[in-house]
């Protein structure tokens, strides 16, 4: 399941446990993601905090469908296939229509979102192929096309910290060596309105 020891469910005591029942899905499994951190709770804790604050808050206004596209082609560009696949469940259980999301993994695995995306949405995409191959070269013009594209300053955060979260998540799972053996795929955090609130279903 990864390079590193890991505490299953059945073993896990204290704080472990309690975030672990937090975190759980259905039949008592966690994500192998967050079992990747049992060894230092606290990691998992913090883990947990960035993601349902940045993909999973009811205050975002970029449709979540949208930010769960902006993760599967930032895990994809980091060439990490855990992520792509739970995050591409996700967004094809949120948008409810296989052939709209096969559509886009298609285009964003050719690497040409255009034929699948509108303009607005094509400037988010670059932005974040952008953030993510070479973010020493960000620039001032490239937050200025997405302005332009019609996205406003408070969703261009979002989508940059979208952006960020998935690098993160990505290099968790590619530096330890997590695979989805076990894994329910396209489970996410319930209750956007309730960010303490973090089981899978």
């Amino acid at each position: 399941m990864t390079w590193i020891k890991t505490v299953p469910y059945d073993d896990a005591t204290g704080r472990l446990k309690t975030l672990y029942d937090r975190v759980k899905g259905p039949g008592d499994n966690v994500d192998n993601i967050m079992m990747a951190h049992s060894l230092r709770p606290h990691s998992m804790e913090g883990h947990m905090h960035l993601y349902k604050y940045v993909l999973h808050h009811a205050a975002n206004t970029v449709p979540k469908h949208f930010l769960e596209t902006i993760g599967v082609q930032v895990s994809l560009l980091n060439g990490c296939s855990y992520c792509v696949e739970h995050h591409f469940q996700g967004l094809r259980r949120l948008l409810d229509d296989d052939g709209r999301a096969n559509e886009i993994r298609g285009a964003l695995e050719a690497g040409d979102p255009g034929p699948a995306f509108d303009a607005k949405h094509r400037a988010a995409l670059r932005y974040a192929e952008h953030l993510t191959r070479d973010p020493a070269t960000m620039t001032a013009d490239m937050v200025e096309e997405m302005r332009s594209a019609g996205w406003d300053d408070g969703e261009i955060l979002e989508i940059n910290q979208v952006t960020a979260y998935f690098s993160y998540a990505n290099r968790t799972v590619l530096g330890l060596g997590v695979n989805t053996e076990g894994d329910i795929l396209g489970l996410s955090p319930g209750e956007n309105d309730d960010p303490e609130n973090w089981s899978h279903g």
